[in-house]
């Protein structure tokens, strides 16, 4: 796949690029330069990012980089099955348990919650960061919720974290989930409560709370000009306009009393 020059290899992290220092210079810098593109695609175009995070599979599967790489970019696109072997291949390879989570979130997309609320109990939960202990609590609430289970669900997401004042980069996503079990629970009161407190909490717009606050309240958004209607002219005269009109005017004005003039000269 194509490469955009400004693509150096350079942008990776450092820890990634000490992995691939294993490499060879030039299978090394190709590779960079794929999983640079995996991470510049993701998210607005994730069928690119899958396709690049391929290519650098087959030049380094021996990388564990490039296996938790092709791992985000198969679960971007829903392939929840590969998702979850690069990530126990990429979790064989580095030992730690920061994907436990995601491989989590990946049995539930592949229909067993059961199997995810499993890992939530699992002790690799408690070597979890706080991030990550928060994000494991999203997964197993979200597993409740395929299982039927909502107010387990809403239990599920009652906790510290959730009562914070303080905003941390997990808050909006946290408050977000607690908003919409409620709301599923028919509990729209405090749904409506929640989705604000969302809002709040969400500095850089990466849920919806705000539309789904709107939509509790009953709030409609339309287009300020509706494309079915003529647009108002909204032209303002200018002087050249007035003189042109005036001349306009006079003109037929003449043509009128040459008209009048013709009809006296046939009666007569």
């Amino acid at each position: 796949m194509p490469i955009p020059e400004d693509v150096t290899g350079e942008e990776i992290d450092k820890d990634v690029r000490q992995e691939l220092q294993s490499l060879p210079k030039t299978l090394a810098e190709d590779v960079a330069k794929n999983l640079v593109m995996v991470a510049r695609l993701i998210d607005e175009d994730p069928e690119g990012a899958y396709g690049y995070s391929r290519v650098a599979l087959r030049l380094a599967s021996r990388v564990a980089a490039v296996r938790e790489a092709a791992g985000f970019a198969a679960y971007a696109n829903q392939k929840y099955a590969e998702a979850l072997a690069e990530f126990r291949a990429a979790r064989r390879m580095t030992g730690t348990v920061e994907l436990w989570p995601l491989m989590a979130d990946c049995e539930r997309g592949l229909g067993r919650p059961e199997k995810a609320l499993d890992m939530a109990g699992a002790p690799e939960v408690q070597k979890l960061d706080k991030a990550g202990q928060v994000e494991m609590r999203l997964v197993a609430a979200g597993a409740r919720r395929d299982m039927g289970q909502l107010d387990a669900a809403i239990v599920t997401l009652q906790s510290s974290e959730l009562a914070s004042h303080s905003v941390q980069p997990w808050t909006a996503r946290l408050r977000y989930a607690y908003a919409d079990a409620l709301l599923a629970a028919g509990r729209s009161g405090e749904a409506r409560e929640w989705f604000a407190k969302a809002v709040e909490a969400d500095r850089d717009g990466s849920t919806d709370a705000s539309d789904r606050l709107a939509e509790i309240d009953g709030v409609e958004f339309t287009d300020a000009l509706d494309e079915d209607e003529p647009a108002e002219d909204t032209h303002t005269p200018t002087r050249q306009d007035t003189q042109d009109e005036q001349d306009e005017q006079d003109t037929q004005d003449e043509q009128d009393t040459q008209d009048e003039q013709d009809a006296r000269d046939d009666r007569d």
